[in-house]
């Protein structure tokens, strides 16, 4: 499946805050598409008991990983992890995705709550014991995350001041920080595990962030919000029509972030629920889909490469 359509990828620096040029894409594109197209009420979450939403496996639930996961060809990689319960050997893209997702949700919700939490009081909750590298590989990094945040927080929060001079606090964080970070939500209703956490929701406009590290854009990195937004209409009942895939790397000491906006039209609704429902079957046959014919056309990233190929 090629995605060809309201694409908007580049340099743009802005993580889960939308720049000028990405609000008039949003503005004038993807929410006049999304209001011309519409999605199938069927393909809406809410319609989870019905037809083609509704699992067929009902006793089996899947983490959102899983479902949308498309590291290995053939899906053995959801056969050893589910049915094997097979322990994967973590990397050091692994060690840097767990960090840096919890140095931007960790103080984004700091600022949310006004907390005075700084990097160094905030290195002593991490679990050391979960992160598979060493301190000084990931701990750059996650300090220039943590303070990247931050200054756009408060560099967002003194521009809507400046605006909104006679706003209350509560209603000036409300405009800044319109985000639910790390809200839980239960995917049960589609066949997903109950303890699922949105990186973040953008409650003013509706969209659905997944956040992608040390990755560069795939068309299937799509799903993981697409799926989300599915989950939230199922719980909610509120419709979710955008999602966004943000990108953040760190290339040279230097922070880059690209950000894929779009419309989570029917064809990527249907493209979740083909990938759910695939995985839901091998866990449920219990069936070893096999490895690849060729070591080669694995990903390097595959925790289960070694399982598959010593």
């Amino acid at each position: 499946m090629k995605i060809t359509e309201f694409k908007l990828r580049g340099e743009i620096a802005g993580l889960y805050f939308l720049s000028d040029l990405e609000h008039k894409y949003l503005i004038h594109r993807l929410l006049t598409v999304a209001r011309e197209v519409g999605v199938s009420p069927e393909l809406r979450g809410w319609n989870w008991h019905e037809a083609p939403l509704k699992p067929y496996y009902e006793d089996i639930k899947l983490p959102m990983y899983v479902v949308c996961s498309k590291y290995c060809p053939t899906d053995r990689d959801v056969y050893l992890s589910q049915v094997e319960k097979a322990k994967g050997i973590l990397n050091l893209k692994m060690a840097l995705g767990k960090m840096l997702h919890g140095a931007v949700s960790d103080s984004l919700q700091a600022f949310i709550q006004r907390r005075k939490l700084d990097f160094e009081s905030w290195l002593q909750k991490v679990r050391w014991n979960e992160i598979p590298a060493k301190r000084e590989d990931v701990l750059k990094p996650a300090e220039m995350v943590w303070h990247y945040v931050i200054k756009q927080c408060e560099a967002k929060y003194a521009e809507i001041a400046a605006r909104q001079p006679y706003a209350s606090e509560q209603d000036l964080m409300a405009s800044t920080v319109p985000f639910l970070i790390e809200h839980k939500i239960s995917g049960e209703l589609l066949g997903l595990s109950g303890l699922l956490s949105l990186d973040c929701y953008d409650y003013l406009r509706a969209i659905m962030f997944d956040l992608k590290v040390e990755s560069e854009p795939q068309d299937w990195h799509r799903l993981a919000p697409v799926g989300y937004a599915i989950v939230f209409e199922s719980v909610y009942e509120v419709p979710v029509n955008i999602c966004c895939t943000i990108y953040l790397n760190l290339r040279d000491d230097k922070i880059t972030v690209k950000k894929d906006l779009f419309f989570a039209n029917d064809e990527l609704r249907n493209w979740w629920i083909e990938e759910r429902d695939r995985k839901l079957e091998i866990v449920a046959e219990k069936r070893d889909p096999g490895k690849p014919s060729q070591s080669s056309q694995c990903d390097n990233n595959c925790i289960y490469y070694k399982l598959c190929y010593t």
